[in-house]
């Protein structure tokens, strides 16, 4: 028991590290909670500080899932179940410990959990979200698919463990995306122009 509280609190730091802010203010003098949408996320970084920030961002958060379950399955003296920790890196994503509980919108670092127990699902939602987000234009739109797509695609390759993953995540971004959802269906919600 004491392994799993040492492990769920690490990675509940590991996914509150706030990339976004770091990179915006060490690398730009610019917080990006006081421009554009106001998330921490990587789409916010793309949009307020530009493509080389974004990458570095998104790289950033996606590295939070991925360690989170990476450093328990090499290190824990005993098996623990990494989905239960590694969930615990996206809700410090979500509600960061170290920028005032507000964080991103989950995407990132639910792909990098997913990386760190299914490289193949993980390819496949990558690039299911790529030709989405090319077709629509909206970021927003291709995450919330994509999360649907992940479950499914995790009930076809009967991973009874990457399904309760993926739903809980599903659960997750659709959440975070609820004023994103009002703007589509408002048709007010912007599309990115980088690609």
């Amino acid at each position: 028991m004491l392994y799993y509280v040492l492990f769920i609190i690490l990675a509940y730091l590991l996914g509150s590290i706030p990339s976004g802010l770091i990179v915006g203010k060490v690398f730009y003098q610019t917080d990006i909670r006081e421009h554009g949408s106001g998330n921490l996320g990587g789409t916010n970084t793309f949009r307020v500080l530009g493509k080389k920030a974004g990458i570095a961002v998104t790289i950033s958060d996606v590295l939070k899932g991925t360690l989170s379950i990476a450093i328990p399955f090499y290190f824990s003296p005993i098996e623990v179940n990494l989905l239960i920790i590694g969930v615990f890196s996206v809700i410090g994503h979500m509600y960061p410990l170290f920028a005032g509980f507000k964080g991103g919108k989950a995407v990132a670092t639910s792909g990098g959990l997913v990386l760190g127990l299914s490289p193949l699902l993980f390819f496949i939602i990558l690039a299911t979200f790529f030709v989405l987000l090319y077709i629509t234009k909206y970021v927003s739109l291709s995450s919330i698919v994509t999360s649907f797509i992940a479950v499914i695609t995790a009930l076809v390759m009967s991973r009874f463990d990457l399904l309760i993953l993926t739903s809980v995540l599903l659960t997750f971004i659709v959440y975070r995306h609820i004023p994103n959802i009002k703007r589509l269906m408002n048709k007010t919600e912007p599309k990115i122009t980088w690609m």
